[in-house]
């Protein structure tokens, strides 16, 4: 035991030696998570063969009420001899509208770290304008900044949030002043060695945000946690038949590891599903979540028991567990539900149906309109400074789209169709750059939704043209988050379905099973849309959330219901299916709600970042964890199954399975 858990030491150790790297890997740019194939990129990447390279303005508006004075235009120019990175050799002259005053400063944009730097200064510098002056910088520039801010030290808060959360219930569901060291180690150990192993990942190629780093972070502590608590339940139960620690691990081990491994391996190929996503920052998601869920399995089934079995029995104090103790009494409210479920399985199931049925009519209203200027919560500087700007110029100013007209294009053509909204032009290898001007707020849905009809009118003066900037780029991620929505769901119900036939050798269980994780997981999406709605006000969803949400609750869900019915395949051996399924109930009711606990606990620690789809998706997972934990694999799942008895093992022919349903045909004669 000491060797297993010093090796497994020494491997964790190595990786979490690289965690350090995760943030420097991480990228901010929002082309880097378009699909390659968006017209948008095509734009972006001719953008940086002009001598102008990829720009990302920066726009400082000043205004004051009753007029500008004469220090305030003086405060706005200063701003022109600061030491940035343009991309134009000279900066621009302020621009001054009503009681405003206007600089778009255009920083060559391929570095965020420098763009961000720039924007800290020129805020910097504001801070001294004078009184009664207000300020504000925006435009993409200003927004990247505010959106990297978001993660500064984001890593820190939730790691922070989630142990301690973690801590709290493993200390409340132990009631063990000693006892939760022993997981609660392995679980820290878990979330360092991933960390280290998405750097590793993201240093190899992998694109990697700080919200999938946020999302990788909860994913790990609740399923680290989750194993810890199923081996740890096991475990108890079998030091009551064994006086030696070490036999009664191996037995628990031998019992619990089949379940978790399959479990495990469930979830892993569920979130690989994700890599055929055309959103880059959901494809990443797949392998980072599987190489986390891998890393949790690994050290849940070598340190975790070695460290109990040299823990000892003593550990537990004090409510040490002695052979012979009777575990009866720690089943009770779930002997009382088998027993509820044995007298009305159908009525249950049906009403636990019908119930998710209700909850998933809320997707009716489900609206994946959310902007880039909507992501971020409070009203951060960007914000402002963009209704700050719309009051007095067009609101188009601050994020002009990119029309490329390749050499030999018709550009007088397009030119001419465009009309007035050509602010500049510039000549480069790729041809003639043209910045338009947008009719709307570049960051909102009216703008976004333009975006079609400028391609069509850019388009029908010449075919060749390319139309990007960062609206463009919002409309091609949108347009690849939706047809994510639709592709990858079924994708990844198929694959479960195939791991479920595998693990429990049948075809009607896991047909059932599925289909009621899936109702289970819309019931959820559906409940979150009206939270989002009539609770907490948010304008519309992300065009992301469905997709994520879904495969993670699936995958997830999923998770729990396979514990369930392993145990009850294994007692069903002696009992038939009936009964069997009602003691697997009793004896995994507790520890699998307390898991589910955990998982949604770590999941709403998402909301400790200002980040509206993290807040999302951590809503929708925590509700839709609980509402599988506590109705569907608590009532549905056990009803289900107790309904149909033995057919649910069907097309199985073994001498088990005929033994039991002989057994239960008794049963029933005997009712």
């Amino acid at each position: 035991m000491l060797v297993v858990a010093l090796l497994a030491v020494l491997i964790a150790g190595g990786l979490s030696s690289q965690a350090g790297k995760l943030e420097e890997v991480q990228k901010s740019d929002l082309a880097e998570f378009l699909p390659g194939d968006a017209e948008s990129v095509a734009a972006l990447q001719a953008a940086r063969r002009f001598e102008s390279g990829d720009v990302s303005p920066a726009v400082v508006v000043v205004a004051r009420a009753g007029g500008l004075t004469a220090d305030d235009r003086d405060a706005l120019a200063s701003l022109r001899r600061l030491d940035l990175p343009l991309a134009s050799p000279q900066a621009p002259d302020p621009q001054y509208a009503g009681d405003a005053g206007l600089l778009a400063l255009p920083l060559k944009g391929q570095d965020s770290d420098v763009v961000s730097a720039a924007v800290e200064d020129l805020r910097a510098q504001l801070d001294d304008a004078p009184d009664g002056l207000e300020t504000a910088v925006t435009g993409p520039a200003g927004f990247s900044t505010d959106l990297k801010n978001v993660f500064a030290g984001a890593d820190t808060r939730l790691l922070a949030v989630t142990g301690g959360l973690v801590l709290l219930l493993l200390i409340a569901i132990y009631r063990s002043p000693i006892f939760w060291l022993v997981p609660f180690f392995t679980v820290i150990l878990t979330e360092g060695a991933t960390r280290g192993l998405a750097a590793l990942l993201g240093e190899a190629g992998l694109v990697i945000n700080g919200q999938n780093a946020g999302i990788l972070s909860v994913l790990v502590f609740g399923a680290a946690t989750d194993y810890a608590l199923l081996l740890v339940a096991r475990y108890r139960e079998e030091l009551t038949r064994f006086e030696d620690a070490g036999e009664a691990m191996a037995v628990a081990w031998r019992g619990a590891a089949p379940a978790i491994l399959a479990s495990g391996a469930t979830v892993i190929m569920g979130l690989l599903t994700l890599v055929f996503a055309s959103v880059d920052s959901s494809a990443s998601i797949g392998p980072l979540g599987a190489a986390g869920v891998a890393v949790a399995l690994f050290l849940s089934l070598t340190l975790l028991p070695a460290t109990l079995a040299l823990a000892g029995r003593r550990a537990f104090w004090p409510y040490i567990p002695r052979v012979g103790d009777d575990l009866a009494a720690t089943h009770k409210v779930w002997h009382r539900l088998g027993g509820v479920i044995s007298r009305r399985p159908r009525r249950l199931w049906v009403g636990s149906s019908l119930v998710l049925v209700v909850l998933a009519l809320g997707l009716t209203g489900l609206d994946t309109s959310l902007t880039q200027e909507q992501q971020l919560r409070g009203n951060p500087e960007a914000v402002s400074g963009q209704e700050l700007l719309a009051k007095n110029f067009p609101a188009g100013l601050s994020a002009p789209a990119s029309v490329i007209v390749p050499p030999g294009g018709n550009v007088e053509a397009v030119r001419s169709a465009l009309g007035d909204a050509v602010q500049r032009e510039e000549e480069g290898t790729p041809g003639t750059q043209l910045s338009v001007v947008l009719p709307s707020d570049p960051f909102s849905e009216d703008a976004v939704a333009f975006i079609p009809k400028l391609r069509d009118t850019v388009h029908a003066a010449e075919p060749r043209a390319l139309v990007g900037g960062q609206t463009a780029q919002s409309y091609d991620l949108r347009e690849a988050a939706e047809r994510d929505n639709l592709v990858i769901p079924p994708l990844t119900l198929a694959v479960v379905l195939v791991v479920l036939i595998l693990l429990l050798r049948a075809l009607v269980a896991p047909v059932l099973l599925l289909l009621a994780t899936a109702l289970s997981a819309a019931a959820a999406l559906g409940a979150g849309v009206v939270i989002f709605d009539v609770i907490l006000g948010l304008p519309a969803v992300d065009p992301a959330l469905p997709l994520l949400a879904f495969v993670f609750l699936v995958a997830l869900g999923i998770d729990y219901t396979i514990f369930l019915m392993a145990r009850a395949r294994e007692e069903a051996e002696a009992q038939g299916t009936r009964r069997g399924v009602l003691a697997a109930l009793a004896v995994t009711g507790g520890v699998i709600t307390s898991a589910g606990i955990v998982l949604a606990g770590t999941f709403s620690a998402l909301a400790v970042l200002p980040l509206v789809v993290l807040t999302q998706l951590g809503t929708v997972v925590a509700f839709g964890v609980l509402l599988d934990t506590l109705l569907v694999r608590s009532v549905l799942v056990p009803a289900l199954v107790h309904d149909l008895g033995g057919k649910v093992w069907w097309p199985s022919v073994r001498d088990s399975y005929r033994a039991a349903t002989a057994k239960e045909g008794r049963d029933a004669q005997g009712r």
